[in-house]
């Protein structure tokens, strides 16, 4: 059991919010000490794991494009487009990209990453159309949309890859079942991943819609107006 207080130690640093990389790089230095290894041995297996995974880093080749965009105004020009679209809202936009993103997770498109598309254009066009339906908001409010289209990105992503029969979380979920004499296929894991990403996409939408008629009661006097404004 003493083996197992890697994890305790990474579920203490997140509630303390402490720097992420010490957190998970100490209790997997911790994990090998209690389990016996030597420094040495602790210090080859994280410096495998990390050249065997230096592709998951690729990413950031994108940030300097993505700076780049967000200097000569993408996140402005985002959300001034979203606000022209009087239908559009918070909740309706983020829904909208759920569904988009399971789709293109489900079939390996790549077309999302909080880097690459939440920070630069999902999270100005849901503030947009906040904004634009709400004219101000409360900073407790915009935390809300922060977290919640930084959510839309994992929701999609994490539940609609498995459908995929080629994706690492798939050959991951066969090798370690083979490893415990299950027998299983790829193509039986990404079936048993259909209704979980549907069911996926089903409450991610209520939970945005939720977040519409929360924000209409909370803020219904200054929709009335600006509707006024609109026709005036």
């Amino acid at each position: 059991m003493i083996k197992l207080i890697g994890i305790a130690i990474i579920v203490v640093g997140f509630i303390l919010k402490l720097d992420t990389i010490a957190v998970v790089v100490g209790a997997g230095i911790i994990t090998g000490f209690v389990s016996g290894l030597s420094f040495n041995e602790i210090m080859d297996i994280l410096g495998k794991a990390f050249v065997n995974n230096r592709l998951m880093s690729i990413f950031i080749i994108s940030l300097p494009v993505i700076g780049i965009l967000e200097r000569y105004g993408l996140r402005e020009r985002a959300a001034y487009l979203i606000g022209k679209l009087k239908s559009a809202t918070f909740g309706r936009l983020t829904a909208l990209y759920l569904i988009i993103r399971t789709l293109a997770a489900m079939f390996s498109l790549r077309i999302g990453g909080h880097v690459q598309f939440i920070r630069p254009l999902i999270l100005p066009m849901a503030q947009g159309a906040a904004e634009a339906r709400y004219r101000e908001l409360e900073e407790k409010d915009k935390e809300a949309i922060k977290g919640l289209t930084a959510a839309v990105e994992n929701y999609g992503n994490f539940y609609g890859q498995n459908f995929f029969v080629a994706s690492g979380g798939v050959l991951l979920v066969v090798g370690v079942l083979k490893e415990l004499k299950y027998n299983v296929d790829a193509l039986s894991v990404a079936k048993a991943s259909l209704p979980v990403a549907i069911l996926a996409m089903l409450v991610g939408t209520i939970q945005f819609l939720y977040f519409d008629k929360k924000f209409d009661r909370k803020y219904g006097n200054k929709i009335t107006r600006n509707q006024t404004s609109y026709k005036a």
